[in-house]
């Protein structure tokens, strides 16, 4: 499903970073505009995109993304590292088309793999990522707190 024809996908801008804080606010990850602008400034390169979607020009959705080298191999991987929708317009095929845009992105780079982490405790993403294709059996995903 890539619905949402009125919804734009374009590169996220500093005039965001208000309403992409309070998106990642709204889904538990509390921060400020000037964090956001900070982070947004960190991902201006070819390895790095914060993608925005709009709808009637207001942000209601974005997702950031970062190419990785591997080591084991002589080629990159794109992984997502966020991805948010507003409640309000979810369901509505705004997450498919973020995440087209990440299929071009990593595309575009010739990924050999485009990764998203899901946690458990987001069973509609996990659903989402998997309806698109992403094997949800590999995961062997551990972090230790520093």
């Amino acid at each position: 499903m890539i619905a949402a024809p009125d919804v734009v996908v374009r590169p996220a801008r500093t005039a965001d970073a208000e309403a992409i804080a309070a998106l990642l606010t709204e889904e538990g990850y509390p921060t400020g505009p000037s964090d956001v602008t900070a982070r947004l400034a960190r991902f201006e390169a070819p390895d790095g995109a914060v993608l925005v979607a709009d709808l009637d020009e207001q942000p209601i959705g974005f997702i950031a993304l970062r190419a990785v080298p591997r080591f084991e191999h002589d080629d990159v991987l794109v992984r997502v590292l966020a991805l948010v929708v507003d409640p309000g317009a979810r369901e509505r095929g705004v997450g498919h088309r973020l995440m087209a845009a990440a299929e071009v992105f990593a595309a575009e780079r010739e990924a050999a793999f485009l990764e998203v982490t899901a946690g458990r405790h987001r069973p509609d993403a996990r659903q989402l990522y998997e309806s698109l294709g992403y094997d949800a059996t590999l995961t062997a995903y551990l972090r230790k707190r520093r």
